[in-house]
Order: structure tokens, then sequence, then C-alpha cells
């Protein structure tokens, strides 16, 4: 298994943190393109809750960021500027050019990481992630969830797979390495689904992987299903079961980026397990001790 951290230590030298940023964006699931409210799993700030307001410039978020990180991180860090809020890519190609350009320029960050859907990448804002990772490093994170249309439909994703596989050959044309995010515990999907996805992704020709578990986050629509006993989650052996199994199926050439998120402990509702940080990275320490 490739981890993260040696592929940052392989091609930047030293170990890399990501610098969480919010742009003015919103998504196509809560606009009313496609639908309102966003994924039934997505929380009011979009994943983003790690990140500075989006009405601060990205030179002053990424400053934040790296003083909230200073503390904790070694001197010779190097810094990704993360755009994680939302759907990164749905807005107008010139507005994104003026802030990937400006984050790429900040002297602290060595590469950008652009988090986004697979149906938020038209021709034009292709050109302008094509031009930037020209000039600087650039991760492109596609939310997949699940291979499976269904279960995607259920949760309101708002696009077939068949969109992702798209996405991920025409990014992999322009040569930016594709990182694909899939989610382990989605109501409706057994063992057996969740690692289709994931043989799916790879199939497709993603460079990397993040895996997650299905949070219960305040404010949306699995808390009152979840609250009515119509969903469960899953306990963190079941959780790292599954992760286990997955990764037996992930080529040497495939990036495992994350093993399991960290949750923002003011909006998440269940699984509680997965709020006692330093717990769980001890314990992916001890039983991936010979992968890691």
């Amino acid at each position: 298994m490739i981890t993260a951290a040696a592929h940052y230590r392989d091609r930047f030298g030293h170990k890399m943190y990501k610098a969480a940023i919010s742009l003015e964006v919103t998504c196509p699931n809560r606009d009313g393109t496609k639908g309102t409210g966003g994924c039934a799993f997505c929380s009011a700030e979009g994943s983003g809750e790690f990140a500075s307001s989006c009405r601060l410039p990205v030179t002053e978020q990424i400053d934040d960021a790296i003083r909230r990180l200073s503390q904790k991180v070694p001197a010779d860090t190097g810094y990704i500027a993360y755009f994680q809020s939302f759907t990164s890519t749905y807005c107008d190609a010139d507005y994104l050019r003026e802030k990937l350009e400006e984050a790429a320029a900040h002297p602290k960050v060595e590469a950008l990481s652009v988090a986004t859907r697979p149906d938020c990448l038209p021709d034009d804002i292709l050109n302008v992630l094509a031009q930037v990772s020209e000039r600087i490093p650039l991760y492109l994170e596609l939310g997949l969830q699940t291979c499976d249309d269904e279960v995607a439909a259920s949760f309101g994703r708002g696009y077939e797979t068949r969109v992702y596989d798209e996405a991920v050959k025409a990014l992999k044309e322009l040569d930016i390495n594709v990182i694909t995010h899939i989610i382990f515990g989605l109501p409706g999907e057994d063992k057996d689904m969740m690692l289709r996805s994931v043989k799916h992704a790879v199939k497709a020709g993603t460079d990397g992987l993040k895996f997650t578990c299905l949070y219960i986050n305040k404010g949306t629509r699995y808390e009152q299903l979840y609250n009515a006993g119509k969903i469960a989650v899953l306990e963190q052996l079941e959780y790292f079961d599954i992760v286990s199994d997955a990764l037996a199926l992930v080529p040497e050439n495939v990036v495992i980026h994350r093993l399991t998120g960290d949750g923002a402990k003011k909006v998440l509702i269940a699984p509680l397990w997965t709020a006692n940080k330093r717990q769980v990275v001890n314990y992916i320490n001890r039983r991936f001790k010979d992968l890691l």
C-alpha cells in the first residue's frame, strides 16, 4: 500500500499538510439545479467545517490554516491548498482560475487539491485545471461515494456513475492526478457492494482513494432517518474490516490518501467512535502497521 505520506515524501521531499479553503460556491444539489439541501449525508458547511470563511481572500485563508497547523507540524512541512467546501468547480471558469492562481502564488503552497463532483467539469473548467496543473502539482478529488446508481439516487447524488467514469477519463487525458472519495456504510449497501465501488474506481483509472465511514451529521436528511431508527452506522471493528478487504483490492500504483475521515465534533451525531481521533489513529497504527 502506498500511503499519502509516502507519496508526498517521494514527490515533494518532505511531509505535506492541507490548508483548507472555501470558495463562494454551492452545489447543483443545493441550488435547485439537481436538488435542494445537498446529499442526504452532507452537512450545512458542505464538508468544509475545517476551512475558513469563503468571504476571506484565498491568501488570508491559507495564512489562517497554516497558523493553526504550525503549532503541531514540523517546520519543514510543505502545504497543499485544499479547496474543500461544497463543489469547488461549480463556478465561472475565470473565477476559478483567479482563485487557483492566487493559491499557487502563496510562498508556502507547493500543490493544489480541488474537491468537486464529476458532473461539474465542463470544458472551460477542464481548460483552467489543465493550465494550472502545468504551473503547480494539482490533485482533483471526485466524490463518487458509491458506484451503485440506485444507492446514489437514494441519497440524492444527482448523477450516474458513467459520469464519474467520463470525468476520470477526461482528467487523465490532461495528466491530472485523480483522487476518489468512497463512503462505506451507506444505507442499502452490503460489504460486497462497498468493495465493488473500490474495484470500479480502480478500473476507471483513479490515482488515489479516500475511504470514510458514513457520518450522521446534524441538520442532514440522514439525521432524521437515524433518529427514527431507519438507518444504522458501522461500528469501528466492522468499518475497519471493510477497509482491510478494500485494501486487498487496491494495486500498488494507487495511493491511499485516507483510511477514515475526521468528522467535525460540533455536528457529529454518529458514529461516536470517530470523534476520538487519537484512539482511532492508534487503532489504525496497530492494525495496519505492516502496511503503513
